[in-house]
């Protein structure tokens, strides 16, 4: 179906990142026309071919794009960001600096003061994503008998979100592998372009996609993708 430059149409977003998808503003910047994502980081903006998107976030990079005929024919994209570092993990308090690096990373005394040093508590691991969160404050709870996790798992809460959680974890992985393999795998294999997209849901929806794809290298994720993508025309086929 063909699309005159002129048309607009309603473009479905999801915004994929570690921290907290909602909130997060989605700017036309060619028609002035702006979304908010929800708690979910899906979004709704019109836009006609070739406007300019700017994903904008205090706790994210700057992310912007073009819309091009494949946003403009699927009516869907899926944004993923990287979360934006400003602060200091640690502060060394020393001698005055000269500005020649080489000569002060050698002549710096001093211990690093963080808050761990100091005795402060504080999370030290990975920054959970929202579903994991959501999850935590399901399952946990203070008083003598914590009535959030017997009310969440009596209702279902609990198993829809670890449900969530899971989905959540296979779609970012998804689109990681996405982005980083897809010219070598379609540069030797051949898919039509309107099926790359549902190609690779198909490879998520596996029950071995995490054990196969998760923290392996990118040979051993070939190989796996190219069996799905085998599967996946025997049954465009059929």
């Amino acid at each position: 179906m063909k699309f005159s430059y002129a048309q607009t149409i309603d473009l479905h977003g999801k915004v994929l990142t570690n921290l907290d998808v909602e909130n997060i503003h989605v700017v036309n910047k060619t028609s002035k026309k702006y979304a908010i994502t929800n708690e979910l980081g899906e979004f709704n903006i019109a836009v006609k071919r070739y406007d300019t998107l700017v994903v904008s976030s205090i706790q994210h990079k700057l992310e912007s794009f073009v819309v091009d005929d494949t946003m403009i024919e699927q009516k869907t994209i899926v944004v993923a960001l990287e979360p934006s570092v400003n602060n200091l993990d640690e502060v060394v308090v020393g001698k005055v600096l000269s500005g020649d690096m080489l000569m002060d990373i050698q002549n710096v005394e001093g211990t690093p003061v963080t808050a761990k040093s100091l005795g402060i508590p504080s999370y030290q691991g990975k920054p959970k994503t929202q579903a994991q969160r959501l999850l935590q404050e399901a399952t946990s709870g203070g008083g003598i008998i914590p009535l959030n996790p017997i009310i969440n798992a009596i209702t279902g809460r609990t198993k829809k979100l670890k449900l969530y959680v899971e989905l959540e974890k296979k779609e970012i992985l998804m689109y990681r592998i996405k982005s980083r393999l897809e010219d070598d795998l379609f540069s030797s294999y051949t898919l039509d372009e309107d099926h790359i997209m549902d190609y690779f849901y198909f490879v998520s929806e596996d029950e071995n996609f995490l054990e196969r794809c998760s923290d392996k290298n990118d040979i051993l994720i070939l190989e796996f993708l190219v069996e799905k993508l085998e599967e996946y025309k025997q049954n465009l086929k059929d």
